[in-house]
C-alpha cells in the first residue's frame, strides 16, 4: 500500500481504518500484475464538498455528484473513492482492463472484494453511477449493526476529532 492511500485511510472513521487497509491489501494481493490501488479520497470536507457539487452547476465541468455538503457519506469517513496505479506511476479508472490476464477485470476483482466486506459500490446505484466509489453504510457497533444515511449520520454526536459517535 502507498503512502498516500496510507494517509488517507488515517484520516477515515476511525471504526473503518483497519478494514479499509485490509481490503486494499486483499485487493493488492489480488492484482497480480502491474495495478495496485491508491485511495484517491476519502475523508472530504463539508468545503471540499460544495465545490465538487458546483462543478456543471455554477463552475465549468461535468457534473461529478449529486450531494451537497452534508449529504455525501465522504463527510462522514465512510467512503473511499479508489483508481488503479499501473506499474507505480500512471492512475487508471479503467474497469475493463484486466493488467493481471486472470480473465477477470482488475477493477471488478477489487469491487468483489469491498462486496465481501460489506461496502456499497456507487456502480450499482441507478442513477448517478460513480465507479470508483465505495462506502461503508452498516456500521458493526457493540449495540449491534447500524445502519447509515448521510440524514442519519448529521444528527449523530460527535467526538472530539468531529467523528460520528455510534
Amino acid at each position: 500500500m502507498d503512502t498516500i492511500t496510507l494517509q488517507r485511510i488515517e484520516k477515515l472513521h476511525p471504526l473503518v481504518r483497519e478494514e479499509v487497509k485490509q481490503i486494499i491489501n486483499e485487493c493488492d494481493a489480488a492484482l497480480t500484475g502491474k495495478a495496485k490501488v491508491r485511495v484517491t479520497q476519502g475523508l472530504r470536507s463539508f468545503e471540499e464538498q460544495e465545490k465538487l457539487y458546483a462543478i456543471g452547476r455554477i463552475t465549468a465541468g461535468k457534473k461529478v455528484t449529486n450531494a451537497k455538503a452534508g449529504q455525501s457519506i465522504h463527510n462522514y469517513g465512510l467512503a473511499v473513492d479508489i483508481c488503479l496505479i499501473i506499474n507505480g506511476k500512471t492512475a487508471s479508472w479503467d474497469t475493463a482492463k484486466d493488467w493481471d490476464n486472470d480473465k477477470v477485470a482488475d477493477w471488478y476483482e477489487c469491487v468483489k472484494i469491498f462486496a465481501r466486506h460489506g461496502w456499497d459500490w456507487g456502480g450499482n446505484w441507478k442513477t448517478f453511477k460513480d465507479l470508483p466509489h465505495f462506502e461503508k453504510k452498516s456500521i458493526p457497533t457493540k449495540k449491534g449493526v447500524i445502519k447509515t444515511s448521510w440524514r442519519k449520520l448529521a444528527k449523530m454526536p460527535r467526538d472530539k476529532e468531529n467523528y460520528a459517535i455510534f
